[in-house]
């Protein structure tokens, strides 16, 4: 039986191909490639940049934590993806995402679905 590949050698392959899937956050990110002194390369994926908080009042809504809701339960709600938690913490400054839902009361931004540009605009870094 022959052997498989690892997942990331396999990426490295094909041309283009990306190893985060399209509805994750580092989608976009650029990939970079680190050359050990032994000539190891080691990829990672650079800084991800994100656009300036939103102030416009159409950029999406206020949503009011409830007890026992948590981040990926939001994205859900939102976006029908748990996984998309992601956009409601890029659209409110936190650097922890259990901060979004630690407070019964506390009122966050939900970004419209998509709201968020990509690309290396922008000044805050996550």
């Amino acid at each position: 039986m022959p052997d498989i590949e690892p997942y990331e050698n396999a990426l490295d392959a094909i041309p283009g191909a990306h190893p985060y899937p399209r509805s994750s956050r580092y989608h976009d990110a650029e990939i970079g490639i680190h050359r050990q002194p032994d000539g190891t390369e080691v990829r990672y994926a650079k800084r991800r940049l994100l656009p300036p908080l939103a102030q416009g009042e159409d950029d999406g809504q206020s949503h009011t934590v409830s007890g026992g809701e948590r981040p990926d339960l939001l994205g859900q709600r939102y976006f029908g993806d748990p996984a998309q938690w992601w956009q409601i913490a890029d659209a409110n400054p936190v650097l922890d995402p259990r901060e979004l839902t630690d407070e019964a009361g506390k009122v966050i931004e939900i970004p419209l679905a998509g709201g968020f540009p990509r690309g290396d605009r922008g000044d805050r870094r996550v």
